[in-house]
């Protein structure tokens, strides 16, 4: 538990509620236009020590559990989906790859400089034509002086206008098949042959920074190595299993969200008389609504129990893409839902009665980012075909086996 009390934790997170209902939908405004985030959105971000409240104490954070930390992103997750997205990262991958796999030298340097966002990271996996598993193409070859030399592109990456650092998974020995060839690396982005490729604007989630990037004979020296050699997918799962519970929670708070927007729509809107609230039709869908949001959260307070007891558990990787599974198909029902009660007012931009038509939007990149539904499927296969499926069973009956 972190050292503020339970009534300075509900303050906390009410405050956070309201920069996300108020200043940061002003803002959003203009970055749906500019598809970048001003300058204000980062200084209010300081202002509510978003980016302080997840690090560790001892480089100036507040050390939040990570039920706390799914609580605080479950309020700001209420609001545009770009700015979720970079507080999100900015809560996860964006300083616990370095505190987990960094040298020291680096740790002591760039981890106090997280909290107030002097230094921010992108993390880069996806290519266009090696996807985001082992058949990727980057390389990073030891020359003669023991350097890596960095060349390849990568693919849809966030944050990259706002970043100082890449976190890059490269192959390091092609000799080697899977996952063995691929080390993970702490890459300077003002690196001589780092290169930003521009993109598009996004259907949502606008201002998040994508770009591609591009290596051209990039020189590291040894001490931006993450880990060992060999440890690159190792470290891009782990760091993902946490990546891919806050995205499920992104997903809860943009579904609460909606839900409440949805009842308060259907007690405003009068059909015939009364209130479509008390229509057997909008009833079954508010319960719909409802209820995967509940099995939602109760996941991701598991998952989070979970972790705050073994980081390292052997459930992690599992529950954490079960939980983005599930959270794909809980956000969809809610909004298609939240739409058919809103009608024709919610498909258009700047409704009276809310964003409903940019949650619409953004909920639906969370669909891809970490990993696509066969992805997860994937990934918990694998979990339940290393445990015969008992893994989850046991840790119900706390560690018994019964087989």
């Amino acid at each position: 538990m972190s050292k503020l009390s339970k009534e300075e934790f509900k303050e906390y997170l009410r405050s956070i509620r309201e920069v996300t209902e108020g200043p940061f939908e002003e803002l959003q405004k203009q970055v749906e236009v500019t598809n970048k985030f001003p300058e204000e959105f980062f200084d209010l971000a300081r202002e509510h020590n978003l980016y302080r409240y997840a690090l560790p104490e001892e480089f100036g954070g507040w050390g939040f559990t990570e039920k706390e930390i799914l609580q605080v992103q479950e309020e700001f997750s209420r609001g545009p989906g770009g700015m979720r997205m970079h507080l999100h990262y900015a809560a996860d991958l964006n300083w616990r790859i370095l505190n987990d796999y960094g040298c020291e030298e680096l740790r002591q340097e760039y981890m106090p400089k997280f909290c107030d966002k002097s230094v921010f990271t992108n993390f880069a996996l996806t290519e266009k034509t090696g996807g985001t598993g082992a058949d990727l193409h980057s390389t990073a070859i030891k020359n003669s002086e023991g350097n890596y030399v960095l060349n390849g592109e990568k693919w849809l990456i966030s944050h990259t206008d706002c970043s100082q650092f890449s976190y890059v998974i490269a192959v390091t020995d092609p000799s080697k098949k899977g996952d063995e060839r691929l080390s993970a690396f702490f890459v300077p982005m003002d690196k001589p042959g780092f290169e930003l490729i521009p993109m598009p604007h996004m259907m949502g989630c606008r201002g998040a920074g994508h770009a591609g990037l591009r290596f051209t004979n990039v020189i590291l020296e040894p001490k931006y190595l993450l880990g060992e050699e060999g440890q690159g997918m190792e470290i891009a799962m782990h760091s993902l299993a946490i990546s891919r519970v806050h995205i499920a929670d992104s997903n809860l708070g943009m579904a609460q969200k909606m839900l409440e927007m949805s009842i308060q729509r259907a007690h405003d809107r009068v059909t015939f008389g009364k209130p479509i609230a008390e229509r057997q039709a909008i009833k079954m869908k508010i319960a719909n609504m409802a209820t995967v949001i509940h099995a939602l959260r109760t996941m991701c307070i598991d998952f989070a129990d979970d972790y705050d007891r073994d980081p390292h558990g052997p459930c992690i990787n599992e529950k954490a893409a079960m939980c983005k599974l599930f959270s794909i198909d809980a956000v969809r029902t809610v909004s298609d839902e939240m739409l058919e009660i809103f009608g024709g007012d919610g498909y258009f931009e700047d409704s009276p009665y809310g964003p409903t038509e940019r949650l619409y939007r953004d909920c639906r990149a969370l669909w891809l980012e970490e990993g696509a539904p066969s992805v997860q499927r994937i990934t918990i296969t694998r979990d339940a075909y290393k445990n015969g499926g008992r893994l989850l069973y046991q840790d119900w009956i706390a560690g018994g086996d019964l087989s």
